[in-house]
């Protein structure tokens, strides 16, 4: 933790609790032939290890190990398998005649050709496990089922991290029959169109309506847009953060932006209603006085098709044939 602070700046919560795996990892191969010294000797080198191992293979490798599996098991695996050649205490219940206390090299030796013998043992079993897989099942899956997530095509979950990515389908808003608006605000009410804007030329003009709200508010927003005549929306699901930026935070060494929240985007390309009144109501549902309430984008749309029957423009907006 003292090493991740002085050279980030901040501690290092989750370089922290793989630390503390790394100590117990490293201590397990000599558990029962170190002394108290000898145990703390391990764990101190243990929590640095895992740093520099971690970071080596982000950084430096550029290696997706995104648990750091391969700092905590591997590397203080063989550390603590060398360290009971360096370490072992005589007097300990084990009786080993470590380096440091005895000068004997042999324990250490033993211990070193057992680490080549489980690295060659694991090395060649891997190998052949992973062709053996490549040349049946195969080792990748499709582009569609990674572009989609194994979350979902392999274990039949809309998302493992919801607070993270969260799926439209898994989602309950709980705004059923509930108020748009707070306060003596207006409901917003649907407002009749008498003609179709357009452009100087006589053809009809397109706006698209870009809305970023808070995921609860996405209910009333939607019945909202309902009642004012939009009739087709297109509703996405965003991480984004605004001017708010907060501190930063660093995971294994590497500093993130962590503060990027939920958001629901909402995508409505309009004609007939006046985009005045879709703003208008827009405004009115979302609005709380807080930070966060969202934002309303406003473009223009030089054509609209309708792939299923070939309609453009105007008639491409229409639900009815």
């Amino acid at each position: 933790m003292i090493f991740t602070w002085i050279k980030n700046g901040k501690p290092d919560v989750s370089m922290c609790i793989n630390a503390s795996l790394a100590g117990l990892v490293g201590i397990t191969a000599g558990c029962d032939a170190l002394d108290a010294l000898g145990a703390t000797v391990v764990g101190l080198v243990s929590g640095f290890l895992v740093v520099f191992v971690v970071e080596f293979l982000d950084l430096k490798l550029h290696i997706d190990d995104p648990v750091g599996a391969v700092g905590v098991h591997f590397a203080n695996g063989v550390w603590g398998t060398i360290a009971v050649g360096l370490l072992a205490n005589p007097a300990a219940p084990a009786g080993l005649q470590g380096l440091f206390y005895t000068g004997n090299f042999r324990l250490l030796g033993v211990q070193l050709l057992g680490i080549t013998a489980i690295l060659a043992w694991t090395a060649a079993m891997m190998t052949l496990t992973f062709v053996i897989l490549k040349k049946t099942v195969g080792l990748r899956v499709s582009k569609e089922e990674e572009i989609k997530g194994l979350d979902k095509t392999e274990h039949g979950l809309p998302s493992a991290y919801a607070d993270f990515v969260p799926a439209v389908e898994s989602l309950d808003y709980g705004y059923e029959g509930a108020i748009a608006v707070r306060g003596e605000t207006p409901v917003a009410e649907a407002i009749p169109v008498k003609k179709v804007p357009s452009f100087a030329d006589g053809s009809p003009k397109f706006t698209k309506v870009e809305i970023i709200c808070k995921e609860p508010r996405f209910e009333a927003l939607k019945n909202a847009m309902m009642e004012i005549g939009i009739t087709g929306m297109t509703v996405s699901h965003v991480l984004g953060c605004g001017a708010q930026k907060g501190q930063p935070e660093y995971y294994r060494g590497v500093a993130v932006e962590a503060n990027l929240l939920p958001k629901i985007q909402v995508d409505i390309v309009v004609s007939k209603v006046p985009v005045r009144s879709v703003i208008e109501t827009a405004k009115k549902v979302l609005y709380t006085g807080h930070i966060g309430d969202g934002k309303i984008f406003v473009y223009d749309v030089e054509n609209v098709v309708k792939v299923r029957t070939g309609e453009e423009g105007y008639d491409a907006l229409q639900d009815v044939e």
